[in-house]
């Protein structure tokens, strides 16, 4: 592959406005720490790692809680800002909050998913008074109850994850 070909990391031919769960997660540009800064607190059983969020992070964690007063027939119903990138689960529902499929035709360029990120990227953004983004981010369809299980577990042990991470070390205090 040439080395300025992007690789779509896209669905093909997936409809991203469909009813469903989607698992999201967006990078930092130059993977730079951003959003927060991860504590260790100690080597107790009952210590975990907290959160502590930048300024940055501040700007994004009110632009998630204003996406689901703007959004409708959506909510980011779980996430987690990391100091590089952040997590999320967005769910997408009918004017019935059921959580089925549609049968509509794929319309990418209307897709709600891609324009949640683009609008959540831009007000960061336009708060911030830089790009904070890397290009695009990496989504994935959530297909059923263990996944979904499986991917909140996952954000809920990033933090920990990350301290324990020897390479994220330089990163927390």
């Amino acid at each position: 592959m040439n080395e300025h070909e992007r690789r779509l990391n896209r669905l093909k031919n997936y409809d991203y406005s469909r009813n469903g769960l989607y698992f999201i997660t967006i990078c930092t540009k130059d993977r730079i720490p951003y959003l927060s800064d991860i504590i260790d607190v100690g080597d107790g059983v009952l210590d975990v790692p907290t959160i502590k969020l930048t300024d940055y992070g501040k700007i994004l964690n009110d632009q998630i809680i204003e996406m689901n007063a703007i959004y409708k027939k959506s909510q980011i119903i779980k996430y987690v800002i990391m100091p590089d990138h952040v997590h999320m689960i967005i769910y997408l529902f009918d004017d019935d909050n059921v959580f089925v499929g549609t049968s509509r035709t794929p319309s990418p360029t209307n897709a709600v998913i891609p324009s949640m990120i683009s609008t959540l990227k831009r007000f960061v953004n336009k708060k911030t008074g830089f790009n904070l983004w890397q290009r695009s981010f990496h989504d994935h369809i959530i297909r059923n109850e263990k996944e979904f299980f499986d991917i909140c577990n996952y954000i809920d042990n990033n933090p920990i994850n990350w301290v324990n991470d020897i390479y994220n070390q330089k990163y927390w205090r």
